[in-house]
């Protein structure tokens, strides 16, 4: 064999070899969860809410305030099973208004589904979306660009950023479907839109922090508006 051919087929190796061992390193770990579908894109099975402002449009889980019948307050739609930490994947369209997706949260009002704790904001109005928000608590825990840390005296600190907030919103279409991804782990809970991260909240306030709760989506109260979710993963650690 020829030293120029010799070192083609070494070449040829060296680039096999590489390209296999590039797609061993992307196969998940063999204790990595699996994320399994919370929605069948047909019905309501295993989520419960009020009839009248929820049901599947188009495969998609839909929620409406309508002008007609305004609803008096934030109602929610909520999954039967309770998580604590996990990663949750779906798609999201918002036509006005505010919505949002709760986790880790407390119902309070059973009949009329109310709920609250941290939310993953959603707005049409450009101001709240991606941030986290912990509703019937204490308000706003981070805005979208930011890391924070609350202390076990419930002091909030500005640690780090993800990026200027103007930016993170050119990328997000308001005119169509969006991927919304939430990672809880422990005390640090994570937002990104579209897989570019939005916020991050680590909070190690005793009482206020929760490590446990139901998934919800939110219908607001206000202005008509809809909002619609489908392709809902749910990944349990």
């Amino acid at each position: 064999m020829s030293s120029r051919n010799m070192l083609f087929s070494l070449a040829v190796v060296a680039l096999f070899t590489a390209t296999v061992s590039l797609a061993q390193d992307k196969k998940p770990a063999a204790n990595e969860p699996a994320a399994v579908s919370i929605f069948d894109g047909k019905s309501l099975n295993g989520w419960s809410g009020l009839s009248a402002n929820w049901s599947i449009e188009d495969g998609a889980i839909t929620g409406e305030n309508k002008a007609d019948a305004p609803i008096g307050g934030n109602t929610f739609i909520v999954y039967e099973k309770p998580v604590k930490d996990f990663e949750l994947t779906l798609e999201f369209k918002i036509a006005g208004g505010n919505s949002g997706i709760q986790y880790r949260s407390k119902v309070f009002d059973k009949e009329k589904f109310v709920v609250g704790g941290y939310q993953a904001d959603i707005d049409a109005n450009k101001r709240y979306m991606g941030i986290n928000y912990e509703e019937r608590g204490r308000g706003i825990m981070a805005e979208r660009g930011e890391i924070i840390a609350v202390d076990k005296d419930g002091k909030k600190s500005r640690i780090g950023s993800t990026g200027d907030a103007d930016a993170l919103l050119g990328q997000i279409k308001f005119d169509g479907w969006n991927k919304y991804k939430i990672v809880a782990r422990g005390n640090v809970l994570q937002h990104y839109i579209n897989d570019v991260l939005m916020s991050e909240l680590q909070d190690s306030e005793p009482g206020k922090s929760a490590a446990e709760g139901v998934l919800a989506l939110q219908l607001h109260a206000g202005p008509p508006m809809k909002v619609q979710f489908k392709n809902i993963m749910l990944k349990t650690y």
